[in-house]
């Protein structure tokens, strides 16, 4: 045998050796898409369990910093397990949310209704910066207290999707709705109703 056919046979891999190679690259690229799957499904699972729903208690939001409507200036701590035996709507929005707009007008409506019957209303602006959040409240004429959560503290207490959001807590503290898009003021309206007719 030439040398030159020597060089030939050994250069030139079997079909079995190509056959080999393909599979083991096949078997490693489904283990990694398993993996991404197994991981994803994983983190859904441990959201689910600790995104707050109907029937659970509220999380408590200490030491927030609300403001009185648009009056920066005017701001008060306010910590969520002081207003036990108040029903609280608790709305998170942001200035550059097109479907929080739907409901602004709506809410400020019913907070007009319903603010002297034990009801209160918090507003919390999702990673927004103060003054698009403000310029926000003054637009819609938003008057009820409104905390920023630039840093997402409250929106991951209360595990968010996106916003608007709404978590509408009983008198005994305990989550009784939640409005995940906007939530409309004959919506809201019967479940403040309903929960002011059971009285706590």
């Amino acid at each position: 045998m030439s040398e030159t056919t020597l060089q030939q046979s050994t250069a030139t891999p079997t079909p079995t050796a190509k056959k080999s190679s393909s599979n083991w690259t096949m078997i490693i690229l489904w283990v990694v898409v398993i993996s991404i799957i197994a991981l994803s499904g994983w983190g859904l699972m441990k959201s689910n369990e600790t995104r707050p729903e109907a029937g659970q208690p509220a999380p408590n939001l200490e030491n927030m910093q609300f403001f009185n409507g648009y009056e920066w200036d005017s701001l008060t701590v306010a910590d969520l397990e002081d207003m036990q035996g108040k029903i609280v709507v608790l709305n998170f929005w942001a200035s550059w949310c097109v479907e929080c707009r739907l409901e602004a007008e709506e809410l400020e409506d019913s907070w007009q209704a319903y603010k002297d019957d034990g009801v209160v209303f918090l507003g919390i602006a999702h990673v927004d910066v103060e003054p698009k959040s403000i310029g926000y409240l003054e637009e819609f004429g938003i008057t009820y207290p409104n905390a920023p959560d630039l840093g997402g503290e409250a929106a991951e207490k209360y595990e968010i999707t996106g916003v608007p959001e709404t978590f509408i807590i009983d008198q005994n503290g305990q989550i009784q709705y939640v409005q995940i898009g906007p939530i409309r003021q004959t919506q809201l309206n019967s479940i403040i109703d309903s929960l002011l007719a059971q009285g706590g």
